[in-house]
């Protein structure tokens, strides 16, 4: 069986077509909670007018109009049957007065006349289905009549044995002509509802909005909104004063750890120091040479563990150009003797941290110059996020080892790792600050043969 028949199989079988239905609902349902709660609120309205429409269309209005027009057509049946009585022109401009003044109709006799040709019948017209059947059920002559346009009078014309009787009745003494004021009370009331609803509903939506927009500032790492506070229902109150409890304690964690860590940056930098000028003060011997790179290689990994416990996350949100960024990366290849293309869609300027941003970039590029002779940065900056591709033609990771090579300390002899000093932690460090942007570092197969680091932020 192949591919198309198989779909075509999962179509026919049952349920099949329900499902279909569902997943083409869910793909046109709108995602926002605004417009999903207006759902909610408008398409049950919708439903129970239109439900209330057809009833009253359906059987008030046809009912009343068959009552109307039966008392009409009574009426007429009475005057025929006294034009029958009572024969004569003195009597019949009585029994115009009696019309006139008792049935309000008018009424004239058209003496060798005929009936003129059946009108079309309206595609939708309760009143001329009506009066027709009853005109046949009541009177059974010939007739002709004419309902059609915004006359408020209706022609009814009888074929008689003394010619065409003619009958100018009023529309609203045949038909239920007050039905649109239902109609008009219903829509009406209808949108003043959703007019409310809508008013409501914003109300109630903005500081969920506001909630998650400073949600969204401290997980890029930016300073929350100073006017936000907990506001609306009570749910959404207790979920802001939850966010903002945790927000003070993480700030106050993050200021703990700063402070310590400054306190025993400063310690240990002061004994290496020391080191440094008890080894300086021992003069030029061959012998000190290996204890000079030991502390020299203790100071890289005192600086790289120090960055990767502070991850730079005090620094304010600036500008970044990605032009200026990717020209000095360019620079640096051209040094070392390898290959560096760069392409950049959409605006160049982003808001970042542009300290740890930059070391984030420049890290990634530094590992590809290590291990590989080519490197292409592709820069995709759209509405919401922006994306950075680099792709080089170097050794690669494996693939069961992509996951691990993110976690601190671990290090990678057989392919590659970013920290030059060997800490294992130059990975872990781009992923904290890309994580700290909101964002995220991930690693796959590159084009060119070697790794594709891919850098993705919100925007």
């Amino acid at each position: 069986m192949t591919l198309f028949e198989s779909i075509r199989g999962e179509d026919r079988a049952p349920g099949g077509g329900v499902r279909s239905v569902i997943r083409w609902l869910r793909r046109r349902v709108p995602t926002g909670l605004y417009a999903r709660a207006l759902l909610i609120i408008i398409l049950p309205m919708l439903i129970l007018q239109t439900v209330l429409a057809f009833v009253f269309m359906e059987r008030h209005w046809q009912m009343v109009t068959q009552r109307l027009s039966g008392a009409v057509t009574r009426d007429i049946a009475a005057i025929i049957s006294l034009i029958d009585a009572y024969p004569g022109p003195e009597n019949f401009q009585n029994i115009v007065r009696i019309a006139r003044d008792n049935l309000d109709m008018t009424i004239s006799l058209d003496q060798g006349s005929e009936l003129p040709a059946p009108r079309p019948k309206p595609f939708f017209s309760i009143l001329d289905q009506t009066l027709s059947d009853q005109i046949e059920n009541q009177i059974n002559r010939p007739f002709w009549i004419d309902t059609i346009g915004d006359s408020r009078l209706v022609e009814i014309r009888i074929a008689l044995d003394e010619g065409v009787l003619r009958i100018f009745a009023r529309r609203n003494s045949a038909y239920a002509s007050n039905t649109h004021i239902f109609l008009l009370w219903m829509v009406g009331t209808s949108l003043v509802l959703i007019v409310i609803s809508t008013l409501f509903l914003r109300g109630q939506i903005r500081p969920i909005l506001t909630l998650a927009k400073a949600a969204e500032s401290f997980g890029k790492g930016q300073r929350a909104p100073e006017e936000f506070s907990p506001r609306g229902a009570d749910e959404v109150r207790r979920a802001g004063l939850a966010f903002i409890l945790m927000r003070e304690r993480i700030e106050r964690q993050m200021e703990q750890r700063t402070a310590m860590l400054t306190g025993v940056s400063h310690d240990l930098r002061t004994i290496l120091t020391r080191f440094k000028l008890q080894l300086a003060l021992a003069g030029d011997n061959p012998e000190l040479d290996s204890l000079n790179q030991d502390v020299e290689d203790m100071q890289t990994m005192l600086e790289g563990y120090m960055a990767f416990a502070r991850g730079e996350a005090e620094e304010d949100v600036g500008q970044l150009k990605l032009s200026e960024l990717f020209e000095k990366i360019e620079g640096d290849f051209t040094l070392h003797g390898k290959q560096f293309s760069c392409k950049i869609e959409g605006e160049d300027e982003i808001a970042v941290r542009p300290a740890a941003f930059t070391r984030l970039v420049t890290n990634l590029a530094s590992n590809a110059r290590r291990y590989a002779d080519r490197l292409e940065i592709e820069a995709r900056h759209s509405a919401k996020w922006l994306t950075i591709t680099f792709d080089d033609n170097g050794p690669g990771i494996p693939r069961d080892m992509r996951d691990e090579v993110f976690k601190p300390f671990f290090r990678l002899d057989e392919a590659r790792n970013l920290d030059a000093s060997g800490t294992g932690l130059g990975l872990a460090i781009a992923r904290d600050i890309a994580r700290s942007h909101g964002g995220n570092v991930t690693l796959s197969d590159s084009p060119l043969g070697g790794l594709r680091a891919t850098i993705r932020v919100p925007a």
